[in-house]
């Protein structure tokens, strides 16, 4: 029998808004992709999407489609630059912002059905720490948390990971410094950051590294095109080429760091079933 591959399943998250977290999302899967991984991006912000319109995709179907049962989650998914493959949320419909926990885990759990055909699922959470927010996290292996320099940025992620790490025993978080002056400013958010969790949390933070302020992130953002692909040569697009090697480098854990039967544990079930 094949032994089913292994997928990476990853949260970018932020704690608060305002902080760059979907263009992180967008640009580590499109450098992931450049890599030659096969990559597929959830949007998860179920009542306020926005990777389509950050991309220029005009999807026909979202999430609130496959939830009704109208069209399955391979039927919604468009490809985007650089081959990534977007799974639209919905924006604007307050009924997708207000799912209960079993409508969550039954979005979670249709991953299954593209499980065997990518590499790595990246989910774009919403801001802040809803109960949407958590449940999709703690599916994921990894938990990318967005800074920036801003007080407000700090203590929001500081309380994100203080409620993952008592509330669901999550103890590994993934850093990155987003919208920094350089790599020293990146360094020193990080340093606070671990100042304070490590007096006060069991937890084990890793620092990812370090996007730059760039007026190319800017103006990509108008263009609706990731700047890792319309200003490749810029400080921000080659950050992001970092970033995406250091996360294909990172440790693939044997499952989601929440333990659910979720994302991984139902794309290796159906990986082995189709294999068998």
């Amino acid at each position: 029998m094949i032994q089913p591959k292994p997928v990476r399943v990853l949260a970018v998250a932020s704690g608060k808004g305002g902080v760059g977290k979907t263009n992180v999302s967008i640009n580590l899967g499109c450098c992931l992709s450049n890599l030659g991984r096969t990559v597929a991006l959830m949007d998860a912000d179920m009542g306020l999407a926005n990777v389509d319109v950050l991309l220029g995709l005009q999807p026909k179907y979202n999430l609130s489609h496959v939830l009704s049962g109208e069209r399955t989650l391979e039927e919604i998914i468009v490809v985007g630059p650089a081959g990534l493959r977007v799974v639209p949320g919905a924006s604007g419909i307050q009924r997708m912002a207000e799912l209960s926990a079993a409508e969550q885990s039954g979005v979670i759990s249709a991953f299954g059905a593209i499980g065997e055909d990518i590499d790595v699922l990246i989910v774009d959470t919403a801001a802040g720490i809803s109960n949407g927010v958590v449940t999709f996290t703690r599916a994921c292996q990894d938990i990318i948390l967005v800074v920036c320099d801003e007080p407000t940025s700090l203590t929001d992620v500081y309380a994100f990971i203080k409620l993952m790490n008592r509330d669901y025993g999550i103890f590994r978080f993934q850093i990155l410094a987003n919208m920094v002056r350089d790599e020293r400013q990146g360094r020193q958010l990080f340093d606070k950051l671990s100042l304070v969790t490590d007096r006060y949390l069991d937890v084990t933070i890793n620092y990812l590294g370090a996007i730059p302020q760039d007026d190319n992130l800017r103006k990509s953002v108008q263009k609706q095109t990731p700047v890792s692909l319309l200003f490749p040569q810029s400080k921000s697009a080659e950050a992001f080429r970092n970033l995406a090697r250091k996360v294909d480098s990172l440790p693939m854990a044997s499952q989601a760091s929440g333990r659910l039967e979720f994302f991984v544990e139902r794309m290796i079930q159906f990986s082995r079933a189709v294999h068998a």
